[in-house]
Order: structure tokens, then C-alpha cells, then sequence
């Protein structure tokens, strides 16, 4: 777990009153937050609810909001913790709390089809859609993918979206003349890896060229949403093969 680290009593108190800035940034931040008899995403839900009943709906409910929001607490779950806090502590301070929240979680209103939290700050991070559920192909990926058309005339381009640790299968696109695969990193982490080769990291964009018949796989990263974009090279007599899938023992190498 990554330490919590607090300069802020120091910074604003340390000469003016240096006990106080070592109980906030030393004991409060620094031992207690750090104590792990409560995961942290709980402590934040805590707090926050702390400081809205006594009515602390303020900037350091902002910077708590915040907290708790890159812990992982999502726009749904501070929507309900605030809605039974509202129950408790008062109707109007859940309003309030509410104003703030809105703009900490900042959903606009083309996200709220992804729950995900995670899944939506990808979405915003593209101009392209994350597109549908890749039903057709799921069978040969590991994990959850999404497929969003971006051309299919002339030149085949696809959106293709892979939640963490997701990735296809081995995989060869076979073709008489021509053919093979671009690929375009726009937005998260991942990887491509051609048979007998290390395994290439992929970020925004850097750019893979898949020439036919090359054996090869490609997806997210243990951590993060990947998404690229799949060009299909024009050519003769061009087929995918599908292969055996990408075992645990060759992606946890990646980690």
C-alpha cells in the first residue's frame, strides 16, 4: 500500500504553531492513516461522512472528496453514502454535500451508461467511443474487451477497448500478398508481443506494424484500460487464425 505522506500542517503552521503541525501531518495523517486495520478506501467513506454530520461542508470536505474518490470510492457509491448520511445527519447538509460532490466526480452525461469508474475516466481520456461489448469475438479473449467501428470501407479501423488484464489470443493474419496489422496505442497501457520475441509496451501513441503471417497477441495491462486502434492492411486472400490462449505464465511475466 503506498504510504500517506502530509506536508500541509507544516506548511501553513510550522512557525506559528509547530506541535499542532506535527499532530496533523505526523500523528493524524502520517500513523493514523497509515494503519491498516482499515483499508483506506473505507477510511475515506469515514471521514467524509464525519465531516458532513458535524457540518463541515468546506474545502476540506473538497480535499476529502478528492481523497476518497482516488481510493476508488465511485460517483454511486458517494451517491449513496451521502443519501443515507442525509437520512442521519440532515436533509440539508446531504444537499450540500451533494453541490460538492457533483463537481469532485464531474460525470457528464455521456458516461453514465460505464459503471466502472476506472472504465469512464478511460472514455474521457479518447475521442473515440469505447463502443459495445465484443460479443462476437469474446471466445478468443481473456477478460472483457469493447469494439467500436471507426471505418469499415475502404480501410477496416476499429476501436478496440481491453479491460485491465485482458488480451486476445495468440493470433496470425494470414494473406497471399499484402495484409498483416497496424496498431495505434490513444489511450492506457498494454502490450504486444510477436511469438519468440519479448513483449513490446504500448502507450499513447506508439505505433506497431503486423506484417501477414506473424504469430502474436496484444492487450491491457495488469493495471489499466488499453485501447489502440486496429488497421487492417488491405490485401489478397486475407484470414485471421485464431490460436491457443495467452497463459497466465507468459502475462505475469509483464507485471
Amino acid at each position: 500500500m503506498k504510504k500517506n505522506v502530509q506536508t500541509a500542517g507544516r506548511n501553513a503552521l510550522n512557525e506559528f504553531a509547530p506541535q499542532f503541525a506535527h499532530f496533523n501531518d505526523d500523528v493524524l495523517f502520517g500513523e493514523n492513516w497509515n494503519n491498516q486495520d482499515i483499508d483506506v478506501k473505507t477510511r475515506c467513506i469515514i471521514t467524509v461522512t464525519a465531516l458532513i454530520a458535524s457540518g463541515m461542508i468546506n474545502t476540506s470536505l473538497v480535499h476529502h472528496f478528492e481523497n476518497a474518490k482516488a481510493h476508488g470510492v465511485t460517483q454511486k457509491e458517494i451517491a449513496a453514502v451521502i443519501t443515507h448520511i442525509a437520512f442521519y445527519a440532515g436533509w440539508p447538509k446531504g444537499w450540500a454535500a451533494f453541490n460538492l460532490a457533483k463537481d469532485v466526480w464531474s460525470i457528464d452525461e455521456g458516461d453514465l451508461s460505464y459503471e466502472d469508474e476506472a472504465m469512464r475516466a478511460h472514455a474521457k481520456k479518447m475521442i473515440f467511443p469505447i463502443g459495445e461489448p465484443n460479443d462476437k469475438f469474446a471466445q478468443y479473449f481473456t477478460g472483457k474487451s469493447f469494439l467500436a467501428p471507426v471505418s469499415t470501407s475502404q480501410v477496416g479501423i476499429f476501436n478496440v477497448t481491453f479491460e485491465p488484464s485482458c488480451r486476445n489470443n495468440w493470433h496470425i493474419h494470414h494473406a497471399k500478398s499484402g495484409g498483416g496489422q497496424i496498431l495505434i496505442c490513444i489511450a492506457g497501457r498494454g502490450y504486444y508481443q510477436e511469438e519468440g520475441k519479448e513483449a513490446v509496451e504500448m502507450k499513447p501513441g506508439d505505433c506497431v506494424n503486423i506484417p501477414a503471417e506473424v504469430k502474436h497477441w496484444h492487450g491491457a495491462a495488469p493495471d489499466e484500460w488499453f485501447s489502440h486502434l486496429a488497421i487492417e492492411v488491405p490485401g489478397e486472400k486475407t484470414s485471421s487464425e485464431w490460436c491457443e490462449t495467452v497463459t497466465d505464465e507468459i502475462y505475469e511475466k509483464l507485471k
